[in-house]
Formats: C-alpha cells, structure tokens, sequence
C-alpha cells in the first residue's frame, strides 16, 4: 500500500433533510441508516482502508462528535481526528488537514470523500479510488468524479465535460471539466440527461497536496493563511487552542464555489459504480428493497392499506395503520413524526427551520 496516499472523511454535517431520524446529537452519518450493521462512516472508512493507510486516513468533524467517531472508528488515533469548533462549510475543513497532512508528507496525494453516501459497488469503486489516485499524482491538476446521470435529479450539482461523449468508457475516461452547474429546475436536468455530456458532481475529489495548495494560494488565499499560521502547532497540545481561536476568524465557503468552479486544471473521472449521496429520503427510497406495493417499510409493526410508493420509517416498539397514501414519506422518530409529499422532501430543510426558529432545539 502506497505510504504517499491520504484521506480526508468529512464528517461533520447534521443531515437536516433526514430528519427526525437525523438528529443534530447524532446525524445521519453515524446511524445505520441502510439496516447494514454498519453506519455510513463506518462503512466510508472501511472502503478507503482498502487503498488507503489506515495512520493516512483523517476524519474532518465537529467537536460534538469526536467521542462518536472514537466509538465508530477505534482503529484510528486521536491526532487523525480533526475537530471543528464551528462549521464553515468544506473549505476550511480541507485547508486544515491540508496542513495536518503537509507535516507528515509533503508528497501526499490525497481523496477527499464525503462520510454519508452509498456505494453499492464496491469493487468497481476501489479500482476507481486507485485510479483517481495515480492520475493526479502524475498531472497537476484537480479531479473530481462524475456519475453518470440515471435519470434528471433536480438535487444533485452537474458537471459538464469537454470532449466527444461517444468515446466514454466509465470508469476509465478522464475529461477536463466544462462548467459546473448547481442543481438544476426538472426541465433544465432532463436537457442535461438527454445531451450525455453531464454528469452528476458527486463531491468526491483527489488531487496532490501540491495541487490543492497551490490552488489555495490563488483563490482562497484568506483561508489559507490562517491555517498556514498553525504550522507550528498542528500535532501538539496547542492545536486545538489553535483551531479554536481560528475558525471564528475563517470564512464560511464550499470547496466547489471557492476553489473548483474557478481553477483551470480541474478534471473529472467519468464514473459508475452505485452512487447516492443520500442526501434525502427519497434517495434513500431508490436504494432500499420494496414489497409488491413499491413501499419501502421500516418497522416490525405497521399495517398499510391502499398504500403505494410510500417509504415508511418508524420504530420496532410502534404499531402504526396507514391507508389511502401514494408516494409520501413518513418517518417517526423520538415520538416526533414526519409526513411529507416525496416530490416535495426538498422542503424538509424548511420545515426543520421553521420549527427550530418556534421551538427551538429541543427538537432538533
């Protein structure tokens, strides 16, 4: 195994859009959400340990959660955990292990991958990892994997390529990037999957740490610089003070606005290897198994009566009836319950602010 590679997980988010099962105590890449045995980080680390060193593998979460991941993840140390006081979006959380990583090994080449998607085929995804890998650690450039589009999702980001799109062999055709797109209205996704030249961004990305440095230095300067500060500190007692003090001060940025969008060395890896990034319930629908009315049914005791297309997630010790629904999303969860349209689970992250600015968070 290849002692230059590197990982950063990113782990911090809350999952606001799978709530009430996704809760800020304990979000949705710390459950078992697809009934594995295992939960979303934990099977994350377990694909990048395949490729990866487990000592090069750096976990990127808030300070809430660093017990979590301890319990979750044993086998790595203390000093791979790199705690957020405060999100400021996947920017910072890169520029941080950047510098983690640059005091171990400057050559490093590194992937960076989300903690909460699924991948359902796993060897065709770790021959990919490889590839992304030895790709950017020959050319200076940045690599993003694409998904090839199954059908005109209006919440995904796109990315466009250069090219002849006759000639893709996925998982094998690397194209310089076109543009990228954020997520598009149906009419304008069902152009992008009919003209096969874009491809869904799945936020997952490699790149030497002399690249992305690099890249850094001329569109995130700002940020940078603050945690070029720390050199001396990372891997000490005071790294954490440092931190602490640094992210109030740093800007609140994704990795695709700050850096991606805007390099000219930005390359993708056309891809397909069963991806979601379960960023909502309806995505979790299209993984999980259905009976012969297409719900998909969590719980040992519901009863459904003229019920189709539901996904319905509620405890074991619950008994619930439920008749005349079709395509609705219906989630219970700490005795808070959810009943929501499929086509509109883009409005979850609405209704849980509305009730945090009435409630608080309480129920958060």
């Amino acid at each position: 195994m290849n002692k230059n590679m590197f990982c950063i997980i990113m782990a911090g988010g809350i999952g606001s859009r799978f709530w009430p099962l996704s809760r800020i105590k304990n979000p949705k890449q710390f459950l078992d959400i697809l009934g594995t045995g295992k939960t979303l980080l934990e099977q994350t680390f377990n694909r990048i340990k395949n490729v990866v060193p487990i000592e090069n593998i750096y976990i990127v979460t808030s300070k809430d959660y660093g017990n979590i991941v301890k319990q979750q993840i044993p086998e790595i140390k203390e000093e791979q955990i790199l705690l957020e006081p405060k999100r400021c979006n996947t920017a910072p959380c890169i520029a941080y292990a950047n510098y983690k990583i640059k005091k171990v090994c400057p050559d490093a080449n590194i992937v960076v991958a989300p903690s909460d998607h699924i991948i359902l085929k796993e060897s065709k995804f770790i021959d990919v990892l490889k590839k992304g890998l030895s790709f950017v650690s020959e050319n200076d450039c940045l690599l993003t994997l694409g998904i090839q589009p199954s059908r005109p999702e209006t919440g995904y980001g796109y990315i466009q390529i250069e090219g002849d799109k006759k000639t893709i062999e996925l998982n094998k055709s690397f194209r310089k990037v076109k543009t990228f797109t954020e997520k598009p209205d149906l009419k304008m996704a069902k152009l992008f999957l009919d003209s096969g030249d874009f491809f869904w961004n799945s936020g997952i990305f490699f790149w030497s740490l002399k690249s992305i440095m690099r890249a850094f230095e001329k569109y995130l300067i700002e940020v940078d610089n603050l945690f070029k500060e720390g050199i001396e500190y990372y891997f000490t007692d005071k790294e954490n003070e440092f931190i602490r003090k640094t992210y109030p001060r740093c800007r609140n940025i994704s990795i695709d606005y700050g850096i991606m969008e805007k390099a000219d060395n930005v390359y993708v890896l056309c891809s397909d290897f069963g991806w979601s990034d379960l960023g909502t319930w309806g995505s979790l629908y299209e993984k999980l198994k259905k009976n012969k009315d297409s719900n998909s049914i969590t719980g040992k005791n519901v009863f459904s009566y003229d019920t189709k297309n539901c996904l319905i997630n509620v405890p074991d010790d619950k008994l619930i009836v439920v008749q005349g629904l079709n395509d609705y999303i219906l989630v219970e969860s700490d005795n808070m319950l959810l009943i929501c349209k499929k086509k509109d689970e883009q409005k979850i992250k609405r209704f849980v602010n509305d009730i945090r600015l009435e409630k608080g968070d309480d129920f958060m």
